[in-house]
């Protein structure tokens, strides 16, 4: 348990919803009390915003704020519930955030003014964290544009749509702090946003929505790529089997005429018949694919591929 008291205004922090500590410290706080008797039904992101029960702004509610971008049934959920002089959370594992630190936490947040800009701290190091995970992010994103120049494969595509995967799942860890904050607009005036702690939130939430916002613009640029090159090569290999097919119709017409067994068939009896057949299938193939080139038909199927490009 942590138990913070600076200024005019308390915080209590219990790793655990089970945690023994918490019954004594809130029993005097009837509707915190109703507050943490369902906290364990609550399994998903949810806020309420209560303007003025009591005379004191109340906002109270959960956020998933850990998620395994493979593994569902992974994730982390906190609680809290806030009011200019008291604030609570329950679940909140710090060492899961591995870019920020307790006493860090602590220093900033006695510098707050009231518990609801210290409870804009904890959210400015959650965003923290998933800025250094997007800054990995983009490493991987990163490489997959140079794996689509050199190979055009299922596994580019699969990892294509991995990288959309897990952009989905940092968006979505995103939206209940962008809904936070605008349900801090429903309980506070616009003065509240120009406290240090918000207005650095703010920031932070803004610059993490944007990268979010290019790289899904990247990534559905890597689609729309990858279904050109695709289509194209597509039909570069059909186009290669119909004139491949086209060439050898020679060879089936006359070998489907000299395979039948009519009793009279003179070219049978001939001493030079069976030079006499290939001279003319290689004359009838060869005047086919010079119809065919001079119609353009042929394209590029007959030249050799250059490496890493995509289309030569």
């Amino acid at each position: 348990m942590i138990h913070l008291s600076p200024n005019d205004w308390t915080w209590f922090h219990f790793e655990d919803d089970h945690d023994q500590n918490i019954l004594s410290m809130l029993q005097s706080n009837k509707d915190c009390m109703a507050w943490y008797e369902t906290l364990e039904s609550q399994e998903s992101n949810f806020l309420s915003v209560e303007p003025f029960l009591s005379y004191s702004p109340i906002m109270k509610g959960s956020c998933v704020y850990y998620q395994h971008v493979h593994n569902r049934e992974e994730s982390e959920l906190f609680h809290f519930y806030i009011t200019e002089k008291m604030l609570v959370t329950v679940g909140l594992k710090f060492e899961m955030l591995e870019h920020s630190t307790i006493e860090h936490v602590l220093a900033e947040m006695k510098l707050s003014h009231h518990a609801i800009e210290a409870f804009f701290v904890i959210l400015s190091e959650l965003v923290k964290n998933y800025l250094y995970n997007i800054d990995d992010f983009e490493l991987k994103l990163n490489q997959l544009l140079w794996d689509i120049r050199k190979h055009n494969n299922i596994n580019i595509l699969e990892n294509i749509h991995q990288r959309r995967h897990e952009l989905l799942i940092w968006k979505n860890m995103i939206i209940p702090l962008k809904e936070i904050l605008i349900g801090l607009e429903e309980i506070c005036d616009e003065d509240v946003f120009h406290l240090p702690q918000i207005n650095r939130f703010n920031k932070k939430i803004k610059r993490c929505a944007m990268l979010l916002d290019e790289y899904q613009q990247e990534i559905d640029a890597l689609v729309n790529l990858e279904d050109v090159v695709s289509n194209f090569r597509g039909n570069s290999i059909m186009k290669t089997l119909t004139v491949l097919t086209t060439l050898f119709t020679p060879v089936s017409a006359w070998g489907a005429l000299w395979g039948m067994n009519f009793k009279h068939m003179p070219e049978l009896g001939w001493k030079y018949g069976y030079l006499f057949s290939i001279v003319i299938i290689s004359l009838n193939t060869i005047l086919l694919y010079i119809y065919l080139y001079k119609k353009g038909w042929t394209g590029d199927i007959l030249k050799v591929n250059k490496k890493h490009t995509f289309f030569k």
